[in-house]
């Protein structure tokens, strides 16, 4: 077996004259023994024969099984993994991407990014996870574990962890939010926030609940994307904003591009709103606003123009973040459904100017049109499958997990179809001298 063991303080051929090994320059110095000539494997250095002798051994094996990994390896600290060879390597979307380094490097790096990778064990993640529930949702929680587990995983493939900790599955466990269901507003709900927005978005709110869009794919919407005498919409693409406040445009969630029935009324709408408001040409570039640097990112980011439907009342492309500020949660407070728990005082060109602060409402915000056109189509009783379909759902599966509940009457028609099967006495078809044509006395 490839490997042997090197006294680093003795020549290794005996003197003619006396037959004794002689000392060499480095006696006395540093450790005594070194491990070499394992293939794939760096020298180690020992104090005793016997450590040394150990650890070829294990060496020894765990090459063989393709196992070995060198501690040494893993003695980097958390951050400088991240840093110099986990994220370089990433090749996210722009906005997963800001939202990814938003989470790791305010929640993972300042607790335990001093700390070595093969020191990251069991108690060390639960202590971590214990203070991160104190700082975050449950929900929030889980997605930033996850990070973790995929960084600890890499670490894993690059030979400098034997296994992730993450998956001790035992005694650590991933935090897990509390199960609650989609929320569906009721029709007086959206026209409440509806009439608290500015007429130019009325149709926003329309294309929420009429299309079950997401924000962005709303904001993202062309007037070439509707086609009024097929009545579809095709849901095309997205509009982002990356971590610099850069917009461009990518495809929807999933990569997945999708056609969505237009309704005669909501059409209607459309084109009352297209006349009242033209649509606005938006050119972004396509999938990542940073400027290409090989002409093969040139091609994939080249530049789309866009007739947008919804527009500021300047003529620009909606920035979401300021949307929600700005008109959203204004027009939820109006209906009743946030507090102002603030104001915000801020000075422009010398002039002030109050800004009322409400309370956070995740379940509010644009999405919640995206669950009630899913709960209005499941009450009506379309087929799972086409939600799923129009609503851009990996499957059907994802679309039966998040929106069952919005399926009252599920079961009742095979439950009718059951009952009236058992409403009639059964009638078998048997010869008419077997035993099975006497009839029962008191049968059924």
């Amino acid at each position: 077996m490839a490997g042997y063991i090197e006294d680093r303080w003795l020549k290794k051929k005996p003197n003619k004259d006396t037959g004794k090994r002689e000392r060499t320059a480095l006696w006395g110095k540093g450790k005594r023994y070194r491990v070499k000539g394992i293939p794939g494997v760096r020298d180690r250095s020992f104090d005793t024969s016997e450590d040394a002798k150990r650890w070829l051994t294990n060496a020894q094996t765990d090459t063989t099984r393709g196992e070995f990994i060198d501690p040494r390896d893993g003695a980097i600290p958390l951050a400088q993994y991240i840093e110099k060879h986990w994220w370089p390597s990433r090749s996210d979307e722009p906005s997963t991407a800001a939202s990814m380094r938003s989470k790791i490097w305010n929640h993972i790096l300042p607790f335990l990014g001093e700390t070595a990778l093969r020191d990251i064990d069991a108690a060390v993640l639960r202590t971590w996870t214990a203070q991160l529930l104190t700082r975050v949702e449950a929900s929030t929680a889980q997605v930033i574990w996850i990070h973790l587990s995929t960084i600890l995983e890499a670490a894993v493939d690059d030979g400098r962890l034997a296994k992730n900790p993450c998956k001790a599955r035992r005694t650590v466990k991933a935090p897990k939010p509390t199960k609650t269901k989609a929320k569906a507003w009721p029709r007086s709900t959206v026209d409440a926030v509806r009439a608290g927005l500015q007429d130019r978005y009325h149709i926003a709110v329309d294309l929420g609940v009429g299309l079950g869009l997401r924000q962005g794919e709303a904001f993202g919407l062309g007037e070439d994307d509707f086609d009024f005498d097929a009545g579809v919409v095709h849901i095309r693409r997205q509009l982002r904003w990356d971590s610099k406040g850069r917009p461009y445009f990518c495809l929807p969630k999933g990569g997945k591009t999708r056609e969505v029935p237009l309704s005669p009324n909501l059409a209607k709408r459309v084109q009352f709103h297209l006349c009242r408001f033209p649509p606005v040409a938006c050119t972004l570039p396509w999938r990542n606003p940073e400027p290409p640097t090989t002409q093969l990112e040139a091609r994939q980011r080249k530049p789309i123009t866009v007739l947008l439907v919804l527009s500021t009342a300047h003529g620009n492309r909606i920035n979401p973040s300021m949307w929600n500020k700005q008109n959203w949660r204004p027009a939820l407070a109006a209906a009743g459904l946030l507090k102002a728990i603030g104001e915000k005082v801020a000075t422009h060109g010398g002039r002030v100017r109050r800004y009322p602060v409400y309370e956070l409402s995740r379940t509010d915000m644009f999405h919640v049109l995206r669950h009630t056109y899913a709960s209005t189509q499941l009450e009506a009783g379309e087929s799972i499958v086409s939600v799923s379909e129009w609503l851009g759902h990996a499957s059907p599966q994802t679309t039966l997990k998040h929106y069952a509940h919005f399926m009252p009457g599920a079961g009742k028609r095979g439950l009718a179809a059951m009952d009236e099967w058992f409403d009639q006495d059964p009638q078998p078809n048997v010869p008419e001298k077997s035993l099975g044509s006497r009839k029962a006395p008191n049968g059924p």
